[in-house]
């Protein structure tokens, strides 16, 4: 026998709320379109901000400071032999990179296997002291610590995980991390340096380069914190960080080349 009182249904079993309970319905709407937009390609992301930064800043700041010299021809010759030459760099250093994290993760890795064949009650000591610090007894971690201590490989992935905090890195990104920073730099790398192409005058193409350059930089700007934040708010800061970065590489530079070029001068 059951009786309605207040969105409650009384039943012989107890109480539960109703199904026209607002909170049950809220929750019930939320599981039923709750979706996990977590990134799946986080390091390809990350892959793509290095190399277009670093190629809207540097060879923006090159032809800026280059063109305090006159010359457009000249600042595009320059331009293009920092682009290719940097973009290059860049690839051969994340491919450089990633290697190393290869093989820095199997050195400890092959460490952790012969710690755990040569003193194997150490390890599980230290499984328990990584349950404790997620405030789990060890009673209750008793189980999972001999279920981990029967299969190596998963022991070794646990402690390489949670105790030296090492996630394993995936062989086949080496050479695709290598060519999409490098590939990122020349192809933002290029924006700089449209005006240079079809304009003679330096200072006009200066112009038109920093108008292009701000907009391009405060899109990626947007963009890369869109990515990151969690408000409006951060991703308006994000924008202006990023032209003020560009913009200060920019105005060093061209303060340098000149004060290099008027003290040659003299």
């Amino acid at each position: 026998m059951a009786e309605k009182t207040d969105n409650v249904v009384v039943t012989s079993k107890g109480t539960s709320p109703s199904l026209s309970s607002p909170s049950s319905l809220e929750a019930g709407k939320f599981e039923a379109n709750h979706v996990e937009n977590h990134s799946s390609q986080p390091r390809l992301l990350s892959d793509i901000i290095i190399g277009f930064s670093d190629g809207l800043t540097v060879p923006f700041a090159l032809t800026a400071g280059m063109s305090s010299l006159g010359s457009a021809r000249l600042v595009l010759m320059a331009g293009l032999a920092e682009l290719f030459a940097g973009g290059i760099s860049m690839g051969l250093g994340a491919y450089l990179g990633n290697k190393s994290e290869i093989e820095f993760y199997k050195r400890e890795r092959y460490r952790e296997e012969m710690e755990v064949d040569l003193y194997p009650e150490r390890e599980k000591e230290e499984i328990y002291e990584i349950f404790a610090e997620y405030e789990v007894d060890r009673e209750a971690a008793r189980a999972v610590v001999e279920s981990l201590s029967l299969r190596k490989q998963l022991w070794v992935d646990f402690m390489m995980k949670f105790e030296l905090e090492l996630m394993k890195p995936n062989d086949n990104r080496v050479w695709v991390s290598a060519l999409t920073i490098g590939f990122s730099y020349m192809i933002s790398g290029i924006f700089p340096m449209i005006p240079y192409f079809v304009m003679t005058n330096a200072t006009h193409a200066l112009f038109v380069s920093i108008a292009i350059t701000a907009v391009i930089l405060i899109t990626f700007g947007v963009f890369k914190s869109y990515m990151v934040a969690t408000s409006r708010k951060q991703i308006v800061i994000g924008a202006i960080e990023t032209l003020i970065v560009g913009a200060s590489a920019a105005g060093v530079s061209y303060g340098l080349v000149l004060g290099i070029d008027h003290a040659t001068r003299v």
